[in-house]
């Protein structure tokens, strides 16, 4: 296939378009940044230069391809509005990267939730993730009325080196960054909460499968594992040497220094089981555990 990835020069989008790569399809990567249009093509990427805001370039990438992956914005209304439009009546896929904070809680670090969702679990998201809800069930409604075929990936905390440009994931880099300028494994409040957590090669690999074998309006979460925070903040300080001492960094002044961010990503419980994906798909993650991950690789 001819598949059209946005954030090509991402974490997720650079490490999906190489694994769709080695899978033998073609790739199309839009990339905001000039630069990064080189290092794009020493992988085998196509680089389309331009933004999400850029509708006559997504319209004219996403009719020209076989396929479209969205992953440079879970956000970006008016990109998924683009895309559906331009696939509209093609029966094309259409992947959209989502995140499981949409079933975060607000827990601050302060308590661990009883509450695990898979793909058929209802819930009521938070405040900050109530319009990222929105788009997911847009994409999935393409996928019944548009003659798109929408799917909705969304993976739990990603952790791992990224397969294509050598970039970050979001959360744990967080951690790692607080704990070096602290001398100590950092967590939010108590560090109780609880979220669940997928390498990024077996992510890639989901996104495989699910370009190739995915039904219309289907929804995945993506996850082999999950840890507390705090067991986190641990493991990161074992690693850099600071001997297991782990530092509460206050729920307020985690927020005040990185936004509503904090709150949604590092201080909430988000624990999902990736039900439809095992078993309809018949993906199987078999990489390294989270913690074996910072063990071995965090100084690399």
């Amino acid at each position: 296939m001819k598949v059209f990835v946005t954030g090509a020069s991402g974490y997720i989008g650079g490490s999906v378009a190489k694994a769709l790569l080695d899978a033998g399809h073609t790739v199309y990567g839009l990339v905001r940044n000039p630069d990064k249009m080189e290092p794009l093509r020493k992988i085998g990427i196509e680089p389309v230069l331009g933004k999400l805001e850029d509708t006559d370039i997504l319209t004219e990438y996403a009719r020209l391809s076989d396929a479209v992956i969205h992953t440079a914005d879970s956000d970006h209304l008016q990109a998924v509005e683009t895309i559906i439009a331009a696939l509209r009546g093609s029966g094309k896929p259409f992947l959209h990267t989502s995140g499981s904070s949409v079933v975060g809680d607000d827990a601050r670090g302060d308590t661990a939730s009883e509450q695990i969702f898979d793909e058929e679990t209802p819930f009521v998201p938070m405040d900050i993730r109530e319009e990222r809800v929105a788009i997911n069930k847009l994409v999935r409604k393409a996928g019944i009325e548009e003659w798109v075929r929408g799917i909705v990936i969304v993976p739990s905390m990603i952790y791992g080196h990224a397969l294509g440009l050598p970039v970050e994931s979001d959360q744990l880099p967080q951690i790692i960054r607080k704990s070096r300028e602290l001398g100590a494994g950092v967590h939010v409040g108590k560090g109780v909460n609880r979220w669940s957590n997928v390498h990024i090669k077996d992510l890639a690999r989901l996104y495989v499968l699910a370009l190739e074998k995915a039904p219309s309006a289907s929804y995945f979460f993506a996850e082999n594992g999950e840890e507390s925070y705090g067991d986190i903040a641990k493991a990161v300080s074992d690693a850099l040497g600071y001997g297991g001492k782990t530092w509460s960094w206050p729920a307020d002044q985690a927020i005040a220094e990185l936004g509503d961010w904090a709150r949604f990503a590092i201080a909430s419980n988000s624990r999902v089981r990736a039900a439809h994906a095992k078993n309809l798909l018949g993906w199987a993650p078999k990489e390294e555990s989270l913690l074996s991950w910072i063990k071995h690789h965090l100084k690399e």
